[in-house]
């Protein structure tokens, strides 16, 4: 039986490579800097570059619906940590070959789908297919949901690294990208079309 309320499954998203500036990427994040600002009192500090976000530094993708090709619902990156990229205070938290994942995003009209999860999935199956070792990440203690996800998918809990490592409310995760440690989302891509 189906209906016109049911919603897709998150083998229904469709991720595409996006340039983190790209008009959809820059849509997406300002949503999430005003959600930390909302959440935390003020926008996320940790500093990102666009060229961290592209190939073979790291990826960035948009997710659409089958129904709403184009159209962004979802997003998620990952940017590869080396000897150069880790701050002497990470230095035996974070590994070169590391993919940090960055400003994960879920349109509030789309959540509770699975999408977030199958953002997650995308990010670690690109980040294993570029040669990467583990994923890495950090939350915050006002984000229980994402902290939930995370620790559902088996990461587990490392030392706080980067701009809040000595701050209170700071978690942060890491998961093994040792081939098959991980079941990937089942998706389809869409193709490339640069950007």
């Amino acid at each position: 039986m189906s209906s016109s309320t049911e919603h897709p499954t998150p083998a229904a998203v469709r991720f595409r490579v996006a340039a983190y500036d790209d008009p959809q990427s820059v849509r997406f994040v300002d949503a999430l800097q005003q959600f930390y600002r909302e959440r935390y009192g003020g926008a996320d500090r940790t500093p990102v570059r666009p060229d961290e976000f592209a190939p073979p530094y790291g990826l960035f993708l948009l997710g659409d619906l089958p129904d709403e090709p184009g159209t962004a619902v979802c997003c998620g990156g990952w940017r590869r940590h080396d000897t150069a990229s880790i701050a002497s205070a990470d230095a035996g938290i974070l590994r070169a070959g590391d993919a940090e994942v960055k400003r994960m995003w879920v349109d509030p009209a789309h959540r509770r789908r699975g999408l977030a999860r199958a953002v997650l999935a995308e990010l670690e199956a690109t980040a294993q297919r570029a040669g990467c070792l583990r994923i890495v990440l950090e939350t915050g203690d006002q984000q229980p949901e994402a902290t939930a996800l995370y620790v559902a998918a088996g990461y587990q809990r490392i030392p706080s690294f980067g701009v809040y490592r000595a701050e209170a409310g700071s978690d942060c995760f890491a998961r093994d990208l040792a081939e098959g440690s991980f079941p990937g989302a089942p998706v389809r891509r869409a193709s490339s079309s640069g950007g």
